[in-house]
């Protein structure tokens, strides 16, 4: 789905008429090495390309052999250039008598979401207003140099150093979400401007890779809160998640943990330690293991830009100590921020969706407030951005009374929440699936 293309020999469908197909034998092309797509009811082969795409090639092999126009129309801002691309790939089309909709997709909320994502678009939804991220840039790199001040002044007493951790950690937080907007290619017109920002923000002021970021979170986006699909879901037998997985777990006798106490054990296991070990091991082990030595070099410059300033300070030792304190305070931030949103909702294996439905059960947003949009960098439009991924995020508010009313018209459930009840939804939802996985595991 867009970015390059590779040359493809025209394949002559089963029922004999050359170009011309219909679900069912789209639907057969789905492994690694034999994955087609459809987009606008158009055939593509992209069984070779999904090593090239810009976007990961596990986001293609998750729509194989599905209709992925919603997610294609979703993902890419500029879609006569990439449908360029797409053209040595297309190898044909549906029958006339194929409906546009694969499986069991209501066609008539399909055609009304399409209608919504136009009207938005011509309402000037999706552009962006340059000074909301200038200052946002610049009340990150305020606090960073505040936080420099406060040292060179106030030397590094206990006091100091506690609010000096506490700036860094909102500084880090407040990058968090400014690098998930150029991650979004939601600032700038050109996919360029968006792509070489972003490595910027995320490496020389996070200290990350974006080429990992991008191979995660896409599909988190493409199939959310799906089982194999989405990497936000794969707990590493640490925790089960949702109705399913506690059973499946149970009848299997799979103990790797006392899963009846996760939402006890998630305190310590959880917000602590995300971000500074596994997601610090996974952006390393990543970028070494793939080559990707110009995120690696922007990695680089973040710690040698931290060390240069609180060394001289602190020393190394303490320096790292306190590199660590506040990566565990943004792991935290980032953790409750994150998965108030996705980990109460539904959490199953593929169902096949189309795009409106799939993401209303796997979200839900949290009541809008000027703190509550700044702390979680507008993430409490969790469904606007679900739904809209390249929407610039100070307009989803504008978009949010017409998602509504897209869902009340086909009995779709929007959900939303305080902060505080989504926070405990958390905690409540974990207790849930672990009193789930307590009884099969008991008795079946």
């Amino acid at each position: 789905m867009g970015g390059g293309g590779q040359q493809t020999d025209r394949i002559t469908g089963t029922n004999g008429r050359s170009g011309t197909y219909t679900w069912e034998e789209v639907q057969k092309h789905t492994k690694s090495g034999d994955q087609w797509i459809v987009v606008e009811r158009k055939v593509y082969n992209v069984s070779q390309w999904v090593k090239r795409h810009p976007g990961g090639m596990r986001i293609i092999g998750h729509y194989a052999g599905e209709d992925a126009s919603e997610a294609f129309t979703a993902f890419h801002p500029d879609l006569q250039l990439v449908r360029k691309y797409m053209k040595p790939l297309l190898i044909g089309e549906l029958e006339a008598s194929e409906p546009s909709q694969d499986r069991q997709k209501n066609g008539a909320l399909v055609e009304d979401f399409r209608a919504l994502r136009e009207r938005l678009e011509a309402e000037g939804c999706f552009k962006t207003q340059p000074l909301f991220f200038i200052l946002h840039l610049a009340h990150i790199l305020l606090l960073e140099a505040i936080s420099l001040m406060l040292v060179w002044y106030f030397g590094t007493g206990w006091i100091n150093t506690v609010i000096v951790a506490v700036l860094l950690a909102t500084a880090q937080s407040q990058a968090g979400w400014l690098q998930h907007d150029f991650g979004h290619l939601s600032v700038f017109k050109a996919s360029r401007w968006n792509h070489l920002v972003h490595k910027f923000v995320i490496g020389h002021l996070k200290g990350a890779s974006a080429e990992w970021w991008n191979h995660r979170h896409f599909q988190h986006h493409a199939k959310p809160n799906v089982f194999k699909k989405d990497p936000d879901v794969n707990m590493l037998n640490m925790f089960v998640v949702g109705k399913v997985q506690p059973v499946e777990y149970g009848v299997k006798k799979i103990k790797n943990l006392p899963y009846n106490h996760q939402h006890k054990y998630f305190f310590f296991i959880g917000p602590p330690l995300l971000i500074p070990v596994f997601f610090q091991f996974q952006i390393f082990h990543n970028m070494i293991s793939h080559g990707l030595w110009v995120d690696l070099l922007w990695c680089i410059s973040y710690y040698v830009r931290y060390f240069l300033c609180y060394t001289q300070f602190y020393g190394v030792f303490w320096s790292v100590i306190l590199f660590n304190f506040i990566r565990f305070m943004e792991s935290h931030w980032f953790v409750w921020v994150t998965q108030m949103s996705h980990i109460p909702m539904n959490i199953d294996y593929e169902k096949h969706q189309d795009w409106l439905s799939m993401q209303l059960v796997a979200t839900c947003n949290i009541e809008q407030s000027s703190f509550n949009d700044w702390f979680s960098g507008h993430l409490n439009f969790q469904i606007e951005h679900h739904l809209f991924p390249t929407m610039p995020r100070h307009n989803y508010w504008r978009a949010a009374p017409h998602v509504r009313a897209l869902c009340d018209k086909y009995g779709v459930k929007y959900q939303e929440k305080s902060l505080y009840g989504a926070f405990a939804d958390i905690v409540r939802s974990l207790e849930k699936s672990g009193e789930i996985w307590l009884d099969a595991y008991l008795n079946k």
